[in-house]
């Protein structure tokens, strides 16, 4: 049995979230509920209604402050930049950023450690450790603000 759309996992929701902003990185003109559709549809291949609203709040999310997402991301780099990260390993950490500054029922532990899995997921060891570096300090800054 398929599971519903809103009876995906937490961490089911941001693997679509991540493959949908990661397809939007190509597809600059596709409208985000297709892009979320185009990727539902095949991450479980059955049609539905319903778009789950975590995933819509958090790729319009990353895409309207992706900006500011890649700024917070280049003051954390030692000797790189932005553009020089890897699409998926970007991707990932502009996602687990949103999440950090903008959801507030998602622990930082938690993003930074679902970042990490998708990492597993989607990139390799380096990226994750490299992934792993820059939401740490990103971390620290924000728990040091507070």
């Amino acid at each position: 049995m398929r599971k519903n759309r809103v009876d995906l996992t937490r961490h089911q929701l941001r693997e679509v979230a991540f493959q949908v902003n990661f397809s939007m990185l190509y597809l600059e003109d596709i409208e985000i509920d297709q892009a979320i559709e185009n990727v539902l549809d095949l991450y479980e291949g059955q049609q539905s209604e319903e778009i789950p609203q975590y995933v819509k709040v958090v790729v319009a999310g990353v895409k309207e402050r992706q900006a500011e997402l890649d700024q917070h991301i280049e003051k954390h780099l030692k000797r790189w930049t932005v553009s020089r990260i890897a699409k998926t390993d970007l991707t990932i950490l502009r996602l687990a950023l949103f999440e950090m500054f903008y959801v507030s029922d998602i622990p930082h532990k938690v993003s930074l450690n679902e970042a990490l899995e998708l990492a597993k997921t989607f990139s390799d060891d380096e990226s994750r450790r490299f992934i792993n570096g820059v939401l740490s300090s990103v971390m620290k800054e924000i728990d040091s603000d507070n």
